[in-house]
């Protein structure tokens, strides 16, 4: 069993495209029952956010694993699948141990470093373990993922150096945030960074507004600003400087009429900043004199290939180090099944051989018979001893050769014996 990557972000894709492919809570859940529902698969999540889709299943089959994931991106786009597969990328056993370590640690992400995605592989994670679909291979990967996003952030400067997406949108805003009247529509993760750049930089008032009451009267408290229903947004545009929009609405929520009847004519500088995939701003407010317009897809251009100077190094140097020691001890661990039924197997041949000598012997004192099985064992024990070493160093030096195969072939162990045994590992 190995695991599988298959995904699209905005390194691959157009932000037009990724729109195509946003998914809410409740799709995210779908996607992944019907990557579980796959013929090879037998465990499963997605990392979902406004600039990646990426589902990771455990699959005894490589091939037929990746058509089947492929095909389920390129029907939920409804594209054609020339026009989805250049966008799409893979990533198999190793190469997916590492990817995942990457866009944990911030490496992959369109602010290299940014601290969101550890919550979002996090969320990944818990959706997993609370549908049933992740096991034993994705929650010790994920797992991992995690240490090394965390560890990351705690022992580098990239924490300074890389800041979150709602951050780098609110440094290119036209208007400033310092005594802005600051309009935040949504209440989910994103809506609550935005909240909280807004308070830190000084805004002179926020309103959160949320199709949910309770949840914009939370936000609200928790950054001292004023909570509304977002049929109140025609209302609170007149007034704002800054309005940050991430609902992520099938429709676009900023529509254009409602931006020019709030501003009735006027040329005072307003920002909009759209963080939501698909898009909650209308493109054409841009054309509105006085309005400046960010967008996921603007972020993009920008962020794109820029990496911020301190901190990143750092950064791939523990990531490089994670990753060889889990595969290390992943390799190990496979050894291990195979070097049990081979001791196992030794003991059985001891015993065998012991019933047989109490047969022919059947007068041997319990001395002398405890004095030969003693010396029978430590035979076997030695015998058994270089190889097994042998074997376990081999695997971690050499993984491309199947050393474990071998040692089951020539000493022809019970395949099933191997494979409850590995089952039993996992479970552990």
């Amino acid at each position: 069993m190995s695991v599988l990557v298959v995904g699209i972000s905005h390194k691959s894709a157009p932000v037009e495209l990724l729109e195509r492919l946003a998914l809410d809570a409740d799709g995210t859940v779908k996607l992944i029952e019907d990557v579980i529902g796959g013929e090879h698969v037998t465990e499963a999540t997605a990392i979902v956010t406004c600039n990646r889709i990426e589902l990771y299943a455990e699959v005894d089959r490589f091939h037929g694993s990746v058509e089947d994931l492929s095909g389920l991106l390129v029907a939920r786009a409804e594209q054609s699948t020339e026009a989805l597969l250049p966008h799409l990328y893979v990533h198999y056993d190793e190469g997916a141990v590492s990817h995942l370590f990457q866009v944990a640690a911030g490496l992959d992400s369109m602010v290299v470093g940014e601290g969101q995605i550890l919550g979002q592989t996090r969320d990944a994670l818990r959706v997993g373990q609370e549908h049933g679909t992740v096991g034993p291979a994705l929650n010790t990967l994920f797992q991992q993922a995690l240490r090394v996003g965390k560890r990351a952030h705690a022992e580098t400067d990239i924490d300074r150096a890389a800041p979150s997406l709602v951050t780098a949108a609110l440094e290119r805003s036209s208007v400033p945030v310092a005594g802005a009247r600051a309009v935040v529509v949504g209440a989910g993760a994103m809506a609550s960074l935005a909240a909280a750049h807004l308070s830190r930089g000084g805004a002179s008032a926020i309103t959160v507004l949320n199709r949910t009451a309770a949840s914009a009267e939370r936000l609200a408290q928790e950054y001292g600003a004023t909570s509304a229903p977002l049929s109140a947004l025609a209302d609170e545009l007149p007034l704002a400087d800054i309005v940050v929009s991430c609902t992520g609405a099938p429709e676009p929520l900023v529509r254009l009429a409602d931006v020019v009847t709030a501003r009735g004519g006027s040329d005072r500088p307003l920002s909009v900043i759209d963080l939501a995939l698909p898009h909650d701003v209308d493109p054409s407010v841009a054309d509105l004199p006085g309005v400046g317009l960010i967008s996921l897809a603007g972020l993009a251009d920008e962020l794109r290939g820029l990496e911020a100077a301190a901190g990143v190094d750092d950064v791939r140097t523990i990531v490089a180090q994670e990753i060889a020691a889990f595969l290390a001890v992943r390799r190990q661990a496979s050894v291990t099944p195979t070097v049990v039924a081979l001791r196992s197997m030794a003991t059985s041949v001891v015993d065998a051989e012991m019933a047989r000598l109490a047969t022919r012997l059947p007068d041997l004192d319990d001395a002398t018979r405890a004095e030969v099985l003693h010396t029978v064992r430590r035979v076997a024990d030695k015998l058994l001893h270089e190889p097994t070493v042998r074997v376990k160093e081999l695997a971690d030096a050499e993984p491309a050769v199947s050393y474990t195969a071998a040692l089951a072939e020539l000493f022809r162990l019970d395949p099933e014996a191997v494979d409850a045994l590995t089952r039993a590992e996992d479970k552990a």
